[in-house]
């Protein structure tokens, strides 16, 4: 297999965007991506491409080649999403958005792909157990960025290492977990960031430590892995850098750094515009037109993490009070609110295709990331009825491509 050409940084936009099947009646999940996707788990549509996840109520849809711009990717993405739909219809069920199912009891309900690759997903339940949220109930956007050569990826990781803590804030979508709420605005990071813990040097703290070449991250990191998860894996069926749980990892097999830590929205249109301004962010990082790169990988992976798990819990409102960290993105201040720092990011950073990006980036900052306006929507204790309802109207805004206020 040839390896895949050379990108500079910036200059592609791989999309993978994850949608779980539902019962049309019942909102409930259906585990029959195999009869979506036949037991090959692929489809490929030209310039988008359907593939299986490990559970059987979960699709993902992707761009097959990186794009250089993201602007055209919303309505090619919501076409598929509308073609899918229109497949899974006469078997009763349809594409439900956000990151997380809000009654599936994953303990009860999982079913986990039994086609091809199906040895994988057998060895990851074996030693971690996947019947729980942090495996079968959780869906994302992944962001991958390329890179050519070391240059290019040490500072290309650094300038990631830096967003990732508050991208929560802008993207949490999944308050609910089990019919109420989760106490978390962004319970799937909550629950994936401890999905692996078995094998701690797998996930670490999500944010990675900073690291300036191949060389040293195969050394720093995919060597404990491997040698950790081998008394769990003798045959190795786990041994690839997938294994690899942090919120960004480098894919040196298509030489890319992909970003893990996004929830998936209510429409394409949303997902595209939250990866817009995360790659506008990171560009305006890289380029250094902030602190330089040495000012950039200085700052400590436990202060990111600390930044994090607050915009898990709290996203938007989370309370940022680290001012090196505030510096580092180029905020006037001390402290601050994590939704005020992204609208001064957006309101600061070039945006390409900025005017598409207007109306869903604006509903974000005014109404807060969507687990706000779901929590908003669902009112005090999340009654069954009102749940239905909510989740109903968001399979609508994923089917019209249509932000949901709330």
């Amino acid at each position: 297999m040839n390896a895949p050409p050379l990108l500079h940084a910036f200059t592609g936009h791989g999309i993978e965007l994850e949608y779980m099947i539902v019962d049309r009646r019942t909102l409930s999940i259906l585990p029959v991506a195999d009869k979506l996707l036949g037991q090959e788990g692929e489809v490929e549509r030209g310039r988008f491409g359907w593939s299986n996840e490990l559970a059987l109520h979960l699709v993902e849809l992707k761009n097959t080649r990186p794009d250089p711009a993201l602007e055209s990717l919303p309505a090619g993405f919501q076409a598929e999403v509308q073609a899918i739909n229109r497949r899974l219809e006469p078997l009763g069920a349809r594409l439900m958005p956000s990151a997380m199912h809000p009654w599936m009891n994953p303990r009860a309900e999982t079913r986990l792909w039994p086609h091809g690759n199906a040895l994988i997903y057998q060895t990851y339940d074996r030693i971690f157990g996947c019947k729980a949220h942090g495996w079968a109930n959780l869906q994302s956007m992944h962001l991958n960025l390329p890179f050519a050569g070391d240059a290019e990826f040490a500072r290309l990781h650094a300038a990631i290492r830096l967003v990732l803590p508050v991208i929560p804030a802008l993207a949490a979508s999944s308050p609910i977990a089990e019919g109420g709420p989760a106490g978390f605005m962004d319970f799937r990071m909550e629950s994936y960031r401890t999905h692996q813990a078995k094998v701690p040097s797998t996930i670490g703290r999500v944010i990675p430590d900073t690291v300036c070449s191949r060389s040293e991250y195969q050394e720093k990191f995919l060597a404990p892995i491997y040698r950790d998860i081998a008394p769990f894996d003798p045959d190795g069926v786990l041994r690839h850098e997938w294994l690899n749980a942090r919120g960004a990892i480098p894919r040196f097999e298509r030489n890319a750094i992909e970003i893990r830590v996004i929830d998936v929205q209510e429409c394409p249109q949303a997902d595209l515009a939250i990866a817009a301004a995360v790659s506008a962010v990171a560009r305006t990082i890289y380029e250094a037109r902030w602190p330089p790169l040495s000012a950039q990988q200085t700052i400590g992976t436990d202060a990111l993490a600390d930044i994090l798990n607050a915009c898990i819990r709290d996203a938007g409102q989370a309370l940022i009070g680290d001012a090196g960290y505030l510096q580092l993105l180029g905020f006037p201040g001390r402290q601050c609110q994590a939704g005020e720092l992204w609208r001064h990011l957006v309101e600061t950073t070039p945006l390409d295709g900025s005017v598409q990006w207007r109306e869903p980036l604006g509903v974000m900052l005014e109404h807060g990331p969507l687990a706000r306006r779901i929590l908003r929507a669902a009112g005090p204790g999340c009654p069954p009825a009102r749940l239905r309802e909510v989740y109903g109207e968001l399979c609508d805004c994923l089917e019209a491509g249509r932000m949901f206020i709330g």
